[in-house]
């Protein structure tokens, strides 16, 4: 056995004891090459310097409330910040997918409403109500709750019982056949 990993041993032994100058050799031994691991998996400092935080503080939490024998400490850092930097992905993929879907629903909605507005213009309510009585009942049920009643599309998507997407493209079909109506109706 070398010395690292003769040392690594006793720190852990003495760290099993909850002993905090153990954890902070531990500390002092891996928090560059951990640092270094972490930064050039997400190119930024703060992120390595946070991961790198929580890295040992899980482990410290790991090591302390179980009672695994651990054979590598190495292994076990390199490993806790592998799957946080995996975590700080996912995280990011899906916090980047509901901005997305936010900026899709905006630019969808300013859509419908400028498509509202123009058939608005081009008719009063009141042929408007005729006109949704000539639609079939999925559309007339969808234009009202989406425009006249003013829910979103997740409140439309529950109350439907339908997806989200379901729900935008059953709307814009409806926002269409609504628009020829009209159309039809000025010729």
């Amino acid at each position: 056995m070398n010395t690292l990993k003769f040392k690594e041993k006793i720190l852990l032994l003495r760290l099993k004891k909850k002993d905090p100058d153990a954890f902070a050799q531990i500390y002092d031994l891996y928090v560059t090459p951990i640092y270094r691991f972490i930064y050039f998996k997400v190119s930024t400092h703060q992120d390595a310097e946070d991961l790198t935080s929580e890295v040992f503080l899980r482990t410290w939490n790991y090591i302390v409330e179980n009672d695994e024998e651990i054979f590598n400490l190495r292994a076990l850092l390199y490993r806790t910040a592998r799957n946080l930097v995996i975590d700080l992905y996912r995280k990011r993929a899906r916090v980047d997918l509901v901005r997305e879907e936010e900026v899709l629903l905006n630019i969808e909605d300013d859509r419908q409403q400028s498509l509202l507005s123009e058939i608005e213009t081009r008719s009063d309510m009141k042929n408007i109500e005729m006109f949704l009585r000539k639609m079939k009942d999925e559309y007339r049920e969808i234009i009202i709750l989406r425009f006249i009643e003013e829910f979103s599309i997740d409140e439309i998507s529950k109350i439907l019982d339908k997806s989200k997407g379901a729900v935008r493209v059953l709307i814009h079909r409806a926002l269409n056949v609504l628009r020829d109506l009209i159309q039809k109706n000025e010729k």
